[in-house]
């Protein structure tokens, strides 16, 4: 954030402006990420027994907001010089400062990603997404400053930051809708949800029936519910065993998996309907 607001200073230029927004709302993004995965990763307790996850989605859902606000700002600066065109100064300077910030940001967004992948954290994700759109934008608005020093045209720089407006408000609104799906108890993805349905059709040729699949993922933690029909003849260790070998089995396909099973006779007519 520094960094390009020297570059601003030293060129004048309202795109390199817009990247020291938008890196002003990394900062606080980061912030907003940190108290979160701070309250996540509390253990459950008597008031939230399934866990603090959620509050994962309140940082990347604010993160978000503050995207689009940043957009925003910058959409005014830039109409603003538009309609009121200025010479850019020390370009050469200002690109070189701008271009270290955007490496250190591009190193940074990479190694988000990839722990934000391992763990599961829509907050990391989020985080990095943004900060990977803050480098691409730092590239167009590099070429645009680049543009006007050879071409002369300054309102190429205020179009530019348009542009970078733009798509800061696509990939808010992304950032927003996943946090809104996550707080609405959004279904584990296609994939992973296949995943379930094979390892419960492996049990098919005991006899064993299973309905009633629900699905759900809080942050990194996924929740499975499931009925599982066994023949009436069956001990309760019998269906405790079997249950208890299942839910194993689905731990280990899917990581971080809370599994909730409900044990009936296949002979029970009430048990074929799905409650």
């Amino acid at each position: 954030m520094g960094l390009k607001t020297v570059g601003y200073w030293l060129t004048g230029s309202v795109g390199l402006l817009s990247d020291a927004i938008e890196s002003l709302v990394n900062l606080f993004g980061g912030i907003m990420a940190l108290a979160m995965l701070t309250i996540a990763a509390r253990p459950a307790d008597e008031d939230h027994a399934f866990g603090h996850s959620k509050a994962e989605y309140f940082s990347s859902g604010v993160e978000g907001t503050l995207i689009l606000v940043a957009a925003v700002s910058i959409a005014v600066a830039a109409v603003e010089r538009i309609l009121t065109p200025r010479a850019l100064e020390q370009i050469g300077l200002g690109l070189g400062v701008s271009v270290v910030a955007s490496l250190i940001n591009l190193a940074v967004a990479l190694l988000l990603s990839r722990v934000g992948r391992k763990n599961s954290s829509i907050t990391l994700e989020a985080n990095a997404q943004h900060l990977l759109t803050d480098v691409w934008t730092s590239a167009g608005v590099l070429a645009g400053v680049g543009l006007v020093a050879l071409t002369g045209w300054n309102r190429l720089d205020p179009t530019v930051a348009l542009l970078v407006a733009a798509n800061i408000v696509w990939t808010g609104i992304a950032i927003v809708r996943r946090s809104v799906a996550g707080l609405m108890d959004q279904a584990l993805p296609i994939k992973e949800q296949e995943i379930v349905k094979q390892i419960l059709s492996k049990y098919e040729p005991e006899g064993i029936q299973c309905h009633d699949l629900r699905t759900r993922q809080a942050a990194a933690h996924r929740f499975v519910s499931v009925h599982v029909l066994t023949p009436g003849t069956w001990t309760v260790k019998q269906g405790h065993d079997l249950l208890e070998r299942l839910e194993k089995e689905l731990g280990s396909a899917l990581p971080n998996l809370t599994v909730s099973t409900h044990l009936e006779p296949l002979e029970d007519p009430a048990s074929a309907r799905k409650h």
